[in-house]
């Protein structure tokens, strides 16, 4: 239960540091808190769309999609699909948010504090979704 709990706040954590993205880049706010200066050269490389969607759009969907599959895991304990579901997309982004950091080290040659933020947390999410109790009744699982 624990394990589930912690994929549910870092995945609704994701969400609001996707959306803050979003919404400067959209113009909504003002400049980006971050003092590498990088910040502003990856959200306006053109990196920063695939399949020209906003990375921080992609970034809302998954963080939001992992949320509400956390929310029915914890609804519904014994029922394995859903967790699985969830370690499975929580690996994708974790090779999304690989892929994004190889662009950022080697092609833009700079870093995002904001997106190491993700990364951080999608990293998180998908050890508390691979490593935590997989079925209902397990130690720890309380």
């Amino acid at each position: 239960m624990r394990a589930r709990m912690a994929t549910a706040l870092l995945s609704l954590a994701g969400v609001f540091l996707a959306l803050y993205l979003e919404l400067h880049k959209l113009g909504v706010i003002g400049p980006l808190a971050c003092g590498t200066g990088g910040c502003e050269a990856v959200q306006f490389s053109s990196y920063s769309r695939v399949f020209g969607v906003d990375v921080p759009v992609i970034g809302i969907a998954g963080y939001g999609t992992l949320f509400v599959l956390s929310l029915v895991s914890l609804q519904r304990p014994a029922d394995e699909r859903w967790p699985a579901l969830l370690r499975w997309l929580a690996l994708g982004g974790v090779l999304f948010t690989v892929y994004l950091t190889c662009i950022e080290l080697f092609v833009l040659q700079t870093i995002c504090r904001w997106c190491v933020g993700s990364a951080v947390i999608i990293t998180l999410v998908c050890l508390a979704a691979w490593l935590g109790p997989r079925r209902a009744g397990a130690p720890g699982d309380e």
